[in-house]
C-alpha cells in the first residue's frame, strides 16, 4: 500500500486555525493522510476558545494530543494548506499547496470561532476526498 501523504497545516503562530485544521484531519481524514500543523512563530498555548469549542462539538482535547510547533520540527511533507495569513504566510516545500483563506477567530465570539471551525471542517473533507481520488 502506498504511504498516505503528509499534510501541513500552517499559520503564523500554530494556535487556532493550524491547530483546528489537525485536530480534525486526525479526526475524520487519518484513513487517507496524516495532520500535522505549524507555524513560524509559537504561542505558550493552543487558543482556549478553539480547545473548549473542538471540546464540545468533537469531543476532541487538542490540549492532550497537540502543541504550538514551529515548522522545522515538522517532517517532510506532501501537501501545504495555508489558513489565509497571506504574505507572511510560511513557505514549505511541498508537491501541492492551497490557501484556505480564513480569518483568525480570535478574540472573537463564539459565533466566528463556530464559523471558521464548520468551514475547516468542510475543507478538511474535501481535502481527504481528492487525495483520497488522486487529485491532488
Amino acid at each position: 500500500m502506498a504511504q498516505k501523504p503528509k499534510v501541513a497545516f500552517v499559520c503564523v503562530h500554530n494556535s487556532c486555525r493550524s491547530q483546528i485544521a489537525e485536530a480534525l484531519g486526525k479526526l475524520l481524514a487519518s484513513d487517507v493522510y496524516d495532520s500535522y500543523s505549524a507555524g513560524t512563530e509559537t504561542k505558550p498555548q493552543i487558543n482556549q476558545d478553539a480547545v473548549r469549542l473542538m471540546k464540545q462539538l468533537y469531543g476532541v482535547d487538542m490540549e492532550q494530543t497537540q502543541r504550538s510547533k514551529l515548522l522545522w520540527e515538522l517532517p517532510p511533507v506532501d501537501i501545504v494548506i495555508t489558513m489565509g495569513c497571506n504574505v507572511s504566510c510560511p513557505s514549505l516545500p511541498c508537491r501541492y499547496r492551497e490557501d484556505w483563506g480564513l480569518d483568525d477567530p480570535t478574540g472573537k465570539d463564539d459565533a466566528c470561532f463556530l464559523e471558521v471551525i464548520r468551514s475547516i471542517e468542510k475543507k478538511v473533507l474535501s481535502l481527504k476526498n481528492r487525495a483520497d481520488n488522486g487529485l491532488l
